[in-house]
């Protein structure tokens, strides 16, 4: 692998803000953000990334590749919890495996946001339908997570009912996140070239610094979250490191085959290896109350997100790369 890519990633500065943030724990600082701003800083991104990507839908238009790439979001964001939960249950028990391989299926905005931003440093470009992608991978893994529990949990057969499905649809598809950012895509279609001149100084010309503020807040979680990784053992820290690159290899593949350039590649391939460390645990605590939240949360926060944005994303790249897409 090139190893100016991964310096290159690394000394990126939001990056460099996160490695900030786990220092910060590491050595004690008296470092805090005052805990309304992480989630303003949250959905000022959700918006802004809907935003653009909205706007970039209307320029771009609606062609084959376009309905392709859409189709094959939602189908990896369902296959990748159904062999995820497959290969998790050989260690552990049902409850656990379909929350890990719920959070697995779906997506991490924030590694697509620096993915975004490894691709400007390369002056490599992407379509604003990736957005679209990304809202649509989000709520899928929750179903298909409810539903494996539903199959193989002991004792199902005499709970059937006792779900609340419209409490699961509605975390699946009216959380916070999904809601905003599925709503900003929806005006940056409408609103077009006007609106994007309009808001260009508050979606664009701040967003990197926003992104910078809130990565020093996620280093800081992660940082926090790292002594978890004592609980889970080496077959859960060694899923939370192979898996996502699995899932990139199978990205990358059905992009070649769609005929993806490479800058939406990697945004695709980035994609199918996050995992979710917002929507999924939000509906796994509600709706899987027996899996152990301090497994999935912390191996999505404190091991796969660090490693995408570190390795992951010049890896990817460079396997794209690679195989001449």
């Amino acid at each position: 692998m090139n190893s100016s890519l991964i310096l290159s990633n690394i000394l990126n500065p939001p990056v460099l803000f996160f490695f900030l943030g786990m220092l910060a724990i590491f050595f004690k600082s008296d470092l805090e953000i005052p805990q309304p701003l992480p989630k303003l800083f949250s959905l000022y991104l959700l918006l802004a990334i809907g935003f653009k990507g909205g706007y970039e839908i209307t320029q771009s238009g609606i062609n084959t590749e376009i309905s392709l790439t859409l189709l094959s979001a939602i189908l990896m964001a369902s296959a990748v919890p159904v062999y995820s939960f497959f290969i998790l249950k050989l260690k552990l028990d049902a409850y656990n495996a379909a929350a890990i391989a719920a959070t697995y299926g779906s997506i991490s905005a924030v590694t697509f946001i620096t993915a975004q931003s490894f691709l400007k440093i390369l002056n490599i470009s992407s379509g604003g339908h990736m957005v679209a992608a990304l809202a649509l991978m989000e709520s899928p893994a929750i179903i298909v997570g409810i539903l494996l529990v539903r199959l193989f949990a002991p004792n199902q057969e005499n709970k059937k009912g006792e779900f609340a499905w419209g409490e699961v649809l509605r975390e699946a598809f009216l959380n916070g996140s999904v809601f905003l950012l599925i709503g900003s895509v929806i005006i940056g279609t409408l609103t077009g070239e006007r609106g994007w001149e309009k808001l260009h100084p508050f979606t664009q010309d701040i967003f990197y610094g926003v992104l910078a503020f809130f990565l020093l807040d996620m280093g800081m979680v992660a940082a926090r979250r790292i002594k978890d990784m004592r609980k889970t053992g080496s077959f859960l820290i060694a899923f939370a490191i192979l898996m996502p690159v699995a899932n990139a290899i199978m990205g990358i593949i059905l992009a070649k085959l769609i005929g993806m350039s490479a800058g939406n590649s990697l945004l695709f391939a980035v994609l199918c290896a996050s995992a979710s460390y917002i929507a999924v645990p939000a509906a796994m605590r509600m709706t899987v109350p027996e899996a152990n939240p301090s497994l999935y949360v912390s191996m999505a926060l404190a091991l796969t997100f660090p490693f995408n944005i570190i390795i992951g994303i010049p890896l990817y790249f460079n396997i794209i790369k690679a195989i001449g897409v």
